[in-house]
C-alpha cells in the first residue's frame, strides 16, 4: 500500500469515525434520554429508527445522480450536513426537536458511508480491497475504544447534549483537514451522452448478482442491528452491569477489534472473501446467543461475551462490504452503494422498530424477550449466508489511481 493510499484511507477512517460516533452514541444514551424527556423504550426505538429511515430516503434519492459528481465533493457536502445535524442534537430542548435533529443527521450520514465504500471500490483493486475495508472500518473500532467511552464519561459528568457538541467540533476539524488531503475522484464520471439517471436501477433489475449482493447486506444489517440498540439497556437492567461500566464494554471490544479488523481484511484477501465471511457468520451465532440470554453474572463474564460480539459480529462487515463493492463497474458504483446504503438503513430502521415492539419491561424495569431478538438475529444471519454464497465479484479496472 502506497503512502497516498494510506493517507486517503486514514482520512476516510476519520470521517467514518465521526459519522459512526454520531450514530453509536445514541445506543448507550437510552437511560439519559428516557430520564430527560420521560419517554418509553418504544419512543427511544423511534429515535434510532428515524435516523435510519431518513438515511434510507436520502441515499435512495442520491443513487439516481451521485455518479455524476466528484466523489470528494459529494463526501464533503454530506459530511457538512452531518456536522449541522450533530450540533442540532446537542442543542435539542425536547424529544420532538431531537427527533428532527436525528432526521437531519440521518439525511447525510447514510451518504457518507456509501461514498466511503465507493471510493475504496474505485481506488483499490479487488485483491487489496479486504485490507482497505479493514482500515476504513477502523473508524468504527476507534469510536468504540475512544469515542463512546469518552462520550459516556462526559455525559455522566455534565449532560447528554455535551457529547454531541464535542462530536460536532471534531467534525469541523476532520472536514478541514480532509478538504486538503482527499484528492479529486472523477475517474468514474461518464460523458453527458452516456449518463442515465436510471442506470443503477436498470442494472439491478437485470443483474441477479447485484440483487443477491443487496439482499446479503440488507439481511446482514437486520441481523446485526436487531440486537445492538438494546445491548446497553439490557446489560444495565438485567445483568447487574452498571451504567458506569458501559465504557469498559466499548473499550475492550474496541481494543481487540483494533487488532482483529485489519487481520480479518488481510485474511479475506488471502483466503477469499466468501470463505472468511462464511466462517464469521457461523461463529457469530455463539456470542449473539450468549449475549441475548445473559443473566446476573460477574462483570468479566459480560466483557468476554461482548468483546467476542464486537470481534466476530462486527468483523462480518469487512468481507461483506468488499463483496458488495465488487458487483458493479466504477461508473455505477456510487449509485449502487447509495442504493445499498439506503436499503441497509431501511433494514436497520425496521430492525430497531421491531425490536422496540418485541422488548418490554417487567415491574423490576428489566428488559423482557431480548432472547427472542437474539434468535431472530441468528436466523437472519443464516438467510444472509445463503445470499452471500451466490454473490460473484466481477473484474473491473480502477476508476482512480492515487
Amino acid at each position: 500500500m502506497t503512502k497516498k493510499e494510506l493517507v486517503l484511507l486514514l482520512a476516510l477512517a476519520a470521517i467514518n469515525f465521526t459519522n459512526i460516533m454520531d450514530f453509536m452514541i445514541m445506543m448507550p444514551m437510552q437511560e439519559f434520554l428516557e430520564s430527560s424527556f420521560s419517554i418509553t423504550t418504544q419512543q427511544f426505538g423511534l429515535l434510532v429508527s428515524c435516523y435510519a429511515f431518513s438515511a434510507f430516503a436520502a441515499s435512495m434519492t442520491a443513487s439516481f445522480m451521485v455518479d455524476r459528481f466528484d466523489r470528494k465533493h459529494v463526501l464533503l457536502v454530506a459530511f457538512s450536513g452531518l456536522i449541522i445535524g450533530t450540533f442540532a442534537c446537542g442543542i435539542a430542548p425536547s424529544y420532538a426537536t431531537l427527533i428532527a435533529a436525528r432526521i437531519v443527521a440521518g439525511l447525510f450520514g447514510g451518504l457518507i458511508a456509501a461514498q466511503g465504500l465507493a471510493i475504496v471500490g474505485d481506488t483499490f483493486p479487488y485483491e487489496k480491497r479486504g485490507r482497505a475495508m479493514g482500515l476504513l472500518m477502523s473508524g468504527f473500532v476507534l469510536a468504540s475504544i475512544i469515542g463512546v467511552p469518552s462520550a459516556l464519561f462526559i455525559a455522566t459528568r455534565t449532560d447528554w447534549q455535551v457529547p454531541f457538541i464535542c462530536i460536532g467540533f471534531l467534525g469541523l476539524i476532520v472536514i478541514s483537514i480532509s478538504y486538503f488531503i482527499v484528492p479529486d475522484l472523477k475517474g468514474h464520471i461518464k460523458s453527458k451522452e452516456e449518463r442515465n439517471i436510471f442506470m443503477v436501477y436498470q442494472g439491478v433489475w437485470k443483474d441477479r448478482n447485484q440483487q443477491y449482493a443487496l439482499l446479503m447486506m440488507l439481511t446482514l444489517i437486520f441481523a446485526h442491528f436487531a440486537t445492538i440498540p438494546f445491548i446497553a439497556p439490557f446489560l444495565t437492567k438485567n445483568t447487574g452491569f452498571l451504567q458506569n461500566d458501559l465504557p469498559l464494554m466499548y473499550f475492550f471490544g474496541g481494543i481487540f477489534s483494533l487488532v482483529s479488523t485489519p487481520l480479518i481484511g488481510n485474511l479475506a484477501d488471502k483466503f477469499g472473501k466468501h470463505k472468511v465471511f462464511v466462517i464469521l457468520i457461523l461463529l457469530s451465532s455463539i456470542p449473539v446467543f450468549l449475549l441475548t440470554n445473559l443473566t446476573h453474572v460477574p462483570i468479566y463474564h459480560v466483557l468476554i461475551i461482548t468483546t467476542l460480539f464486537f470481534i466476530i459480529a462486527g468483523g462480518r462487515m469487512i468481507p461483506a462490504q468488499a463483496l458488495a463493492t465488487s458487483v458493479v463497474p466504477p461508473q455505477m458504483r456510487g449509485g449502487f452503494m447509495n442504493l445499498n446504503s439506503s436499503l441497509q438503513q431501511l433494514s436497520l430502521g425496521i430492525a430497531a422498530f421491531i425490536g422496540g415492539l418485541i422488548i418490554t419491561k417487567n415491574e423490576a424495569e428489566e428488559l423482557q424477550h431480548f432472547d427472542v431478538i437474539g434468535y431472530i438475529s441468528i436466523g437472519m444471519s443464516m438467510v444472509c449466508l445463503l445470499f452471500a454464497l451466490k454473490v460473484k465479484a466481477i473484474q473491473t479496472t480502477q476508476a482512480d489511481k492515487i
